[in-house]
């Protein structure tokens, strides 16, 4: 197999940065936070019934521009996120399907009540749209880093969780969390992530996407976190370790039979998400296999600890989640697997 071809989806101009090592200084780049604003436009001009509710970001996310040109189908609440978000649940009661926009850390944390109790117990029609992810939001500070955001959302019934990787993957994400019956949280970037996939990547709720074919291991990664996969396994091709890539931007309902095929068919794996370490993608990924296809694994995450403030890649690869710290992980789980 050549090495191009083991390529899926990626835009024509992304593997020669990946093999250069220049990816986030040469590709363009996006935060995906501004990919869901644009998206919710093209969003709003098919589904009337769509409205936008924001708590005092709507400056910060861009969804000011959905009250510009969709006057009444927009409300800010100022910053009363637990107001707003009991308000989207009556309003989904009514037939209207209510986005909420907000940060990850806020929606998590401060109205969580009632994102458990008005929203998820009753199943109701609402969307959550989350901005400043993981610790993403690395020049903001521990305040504003929702690096808790995809455990505490995936702990929730009825709650299908989605972390898209890149701009037009997120653009696929809102359409279809749109037609998506119940609730959904989306998972943003507050910094720019490079546009890694072009038009033939086939987004579909619940089914993880092979960006990269492999047979020594498989490195499972979501949001921004798949940006750093990819560069690992150029890294890994050029000591002649071939690692599969999968793009798990639903983290729930997880993609089981994906995940299975790529355990048995290398026979290990590393996990890889800018998220806390517990609860997230790497234990959704553990007790999958621990209960069908026990292989080696390593997870590589935010571990037991706040962040600083600082540059996005400092702060990533200081927290151990930069491409290093993944080919470090394969080459660990390797050498388990050849013993």
């Amino acid at each position: 197999m050549s090495a191009d071809s083991r390529y899926h989806h990626l835009r024509a101009e992304i593997l020669p940065l990946l093999r250069e090592g220049t990816l986030f200084q040469k590709a363009s780049r996006q935060a995906t936070r501004f990919a869901y604003a644009e998206a919710i436009l093209e969003v709003g001009r098919e589904i009337s019934e769509v409205v936008v509710l924001d708590a005092d970001v709507s400056k910060a996310i861009r969804t000011d521009e959905f009250a510009r040109q969709f006057p009444g189908r927009e409300i800010n609440f100022g910053i009363a996120e637990q107001n707003m978000t009991a308000a989207a649940a009556g309003m989904a009661t009514t037939g209207l399907i209510p986005f909420i926009s907000t940060y990850a850390v806020f929606i998590t944390l401060r109205a969580l009540d009632m994102v458990r109790n008005s929203i998820c117990y009753p199943n109701l029609n609402v969307k959550i749209a989350a901005s400043h992810g993981g610790i993403t939001p690395a020049p903001d500070g521990v305040t504003h880093q929702g690096q808790e955001d995809l455990t505490i959302m995936r702990a929730l019934p009825n709650m299908t969780v989605i972390a898209p990787a890149d701009s037009p993957t997120t653009k696929q994400a809102v359409h279809a969390a749109a037609r998506w019956r119940g609730p959904v949280y989306l998972s943003f970037t507050r910094d720019p992530v490079p546009l890694l996939f072009d038009a033939s990547y086939p987004f579909e709720i619940g089914k993880a996407v092979l960006v990269r074919e492999g047979e020594d291991a498989t490195i499972v990664a979501n949001r921004d976190m798949t940006a750093q996969a990819l560069l690992a396994a150029e890294m890994l091709a050029a000591e002649g370790i071939e690692v599969r890539v999968i793009d798990c931007h639903t983290l729930k309902p997880l993609d089981a039979a994906i995940i299975l095929q790529a355990a048995r068919e290398t026979g290990a794996l590393v996990t890889a998400e800018n998220n806390i370490y517990y609860g997230g993608l790497g234990s959704a990924v553990a007790e999958l296999l621990v209960e069908n296809e026990p292989v080696p694994m390593q997870r590589v995450g935010v571990r037991d600890t706040f962040a600083e403030s600082g540059p996005y890649l400092t702060i990533i690869d200081r927290y151990g989640l930069s491409a290093r710290h993944i080919v470090s992980a394969v080459k660990r789980v390797l050498a388990r697997k050849k013993g």
